[in-house]
């Protein structure tokens, strides 16, 4: 039998309201909102800033709602499926590591937003998507200082290194920080690995960098790029929706 999709979260029966934006208290940025979402980050200062008109309603009691929803309405209170605490404490050593670099700092924000997204409907590991999202480029400043250069095999051979000091600051597992490390340092070449958690940060980074690394004012070509280039059924259809 065919899953038929709870009206409440189908997107074709949402008003126009359901969609809708929230000042960051922290620094005062909007942030967009989808009505079932538990939670979302602030892009400009990584703030988690809880959804002011999330409304269960027969999630709280449906034995479905976390495969509706991506997470379980009984966890929303103080956390939602990336670790909040986790997410905090390594948010944190992000923005030390890139001193105050805001054009950075916003570009792991943004390509955390996306690949929370991504996670929703491909799965994986959240703790391994949440540090490698946040912690990719984390080899940029080094690269930088030692190599007065930011190219991408530059960040992938100091990043991995700066990424597992940080993970085992923050107490995360061996195989955690063994993973995360691979994707850090192979985030911009996809060598030797093919991972779900990979595919999510690889489509979630290109989606923020397709507006630098291609013209979007050429739809045919573009569209091509985009079948090519993404790993994901769901970064294909992000970058399709925004792009195209």
């Amino acid at each position: 039998m065919k899953q038929v999709m709870c009206p409440g979260q189908d997107t074709r029966y949402w008003r126009s309201d359901d969609i809708f934006e929230v000042s960051c208290s922290e620094c005062d940025n909007v942030v967009e909102f989808f009505k079932d979402d538990a939670a979302r980050r602030c892009k400009k200062c990584g703030k988690r800033i809880e959804n002011p008109r999330l409304r269960l309603g027969c999630a709280q009691w449906c034995e479905h709602a976390k495969e509706c929803l991506g997470f379980d309405p009984g966890d929303v209170e103080g956390k939602d499926e990336l670790d909040m605490p986790l997410t905090d404490r390594l948010i944190v050593e992000l923005k030390k590591e890139f001193h105050g670099d805001q054009k950075r700092i916003e570009h792991a924000f943004s390509v955390f937003e996306y690949a929370r997204d991504i996670l929703k409907k491909e799965g994986g590991d959240p703790k391994v998507v949440a540090a490698a999202a946040l912690l990719h480029d984390i080899g940029i400043k080094e690269a930088e200082k030692k190599h007065g250069s930011s190219a991408p095999k530059y960040q992938e051979m100091e990043g991995p290194a700066i990424a597992e000091r940080i993970m085992e600051d923050v107490g995360l597992d061996v195989d955690t920080v063994m993973h995360v490390c691979k994707i850090v340092g192979s985030h911009h070449s996809a060598k030797d690995i093919d991972t779900l958690e990979f595919k999510i940060i690889w489509d979630a980074d290109w989606i923020v960098n397709i507006p630098d690394e291609y013209d979007v004012s050429d739809k045919d070509k573009l569209k091509g790029t985009i079948e090519k280039l993404f790993k994901t059924d769901t970064g294909k259809e992000f970058a399709t929706k925004l792009y195209l």
